[in-house]
């Protein structure tokens, strides 16, 4: 009996590998089911932002989840276009791992055709302890790996995964926790390393559209970066439901059911900025007030 039942798991794990979607298959995808939803957007924001440019060397950071993983296929795809020369790196930083999920990471790369780079770090031991803004800290450090690393490969440029869900998340998070007006920016140039920029291709691109993506092609990629919440889906729970931007994720989703193009207003809403009806802002690190301007006669209507 015992033989049988062998014989039956290894018919069934063979089955189950030849009904898995092959790297061709989640290619076409990309280029077919999904390209308005997908590929389309990613490349209009590349064109919009002017995000990609003759002679580029891009490190395309990796995580291990969807939007990083998508992000990767993406410029995969709009390489083989040839509508400028560029290259890419895949890079991946491992800041401290469980096993399981940089096994998961290595194997997801692997069936998606992703030639990754993987460099180990020690950061999630870094911020462990620390009990005052450990998430900022671990992001700041993070950030700072990916440059170094890049510059190291000879990379002008690191692509984050961010998308348009992101965005607005962080318009009102920015709003309502932390009183000011502020957006997450399609490109940055860095302060700490001279000539590199930071740009986030995925701006466009709707997170349902990913998880669709993900789902049809029945992938599996890790819920989180942070060894905190890796423990927790581990387990079996969802310790983002405790989060701010969960919070914030949740009031979009109840404001849309009043209103159905409130995701879309709240994406505009920093690209029509009304300075003459601001009581003040910060330009470059300085702060503006209006009354500075208020008695100007040159200024008025």
């Amino acid at each position: 009996m015992e033989h049988n039942s062998e014989k039956t798991d290894i018919k069934n794990s063979v089955r189950k590998r030849q009904e898995e979607p092959s790297s061709q298959d989640i290619e076409k995808s990309i280029r077919e089911k999904f390209h308005k939803q997908l590929f389309s957007r990613f490349a209009k924001a590349v064109r919009d932002y002017q995000l990609v440019q003759e002679g580029d060397k891009i490190a395309v950071c990796i995580s291990g989840g969807k939007d990083s993983m998508v992000m990767a296929k993406l410029f995969q795809e709009l390489q083989k276009h040839r509508k400028v020369n560029f290259e890419l790196e895949f890079l991946v930083m491992d800041p401290g791992y469980l096993p399981r999920n940089r096994k998961l990471l290595e194997e997801n790369a692997k069936r998606l055709g992703i030639p990754v780079k993987i460099f180990e770090t020690q950061i999630f031991d870094t911020v462990y302890e620390i009990e005052k803004s450990p998430c900022y800290l671990c992001a700041r450090m993070r950030r700072g790996h990916l440059y170094s690393q890049a510059k190291a490969l000879g990379c002008n440029k690191i692509a984050l995964g961010h998308h348009y869900d992101d965005v607005i998340e962080t318009i009102l998070m920015g709003m309502l926790y932390g009183g000011q007006i502020q957006t997450m920016m399609p490109k940055l140039h860095s302060t700490n390393f001279a000539g590199m920029e930071l740009i986030r291709p995925m701006y466009y691109i709707r997170e349902d559209d990913i998880k669709h993506w993900r789902d049809y092609n029945r992938l599996q990629f890790l819920q989180c970066a942070c060894r905190f919440t890796e423990a927790c889906a581990a387990q079996g729970a969802d310790d983002r439901s405790l989060s701010k931007r969960m919070e914030i994720k949740q009031l979009i989703a109840e404001m849309k059911k009043v209103n159905p193009f409130v995701e879309g207003n709240i994406f505009k809403s920093v690209e029509n900025v009304n300075l003459s009806t601001i009581i003040a802002y910060k330009e470059q690190g300085e702060r503006h007030h209006f009354l500075d301007f208020y008695s100007r006669t040159d200024l008025r209507k």
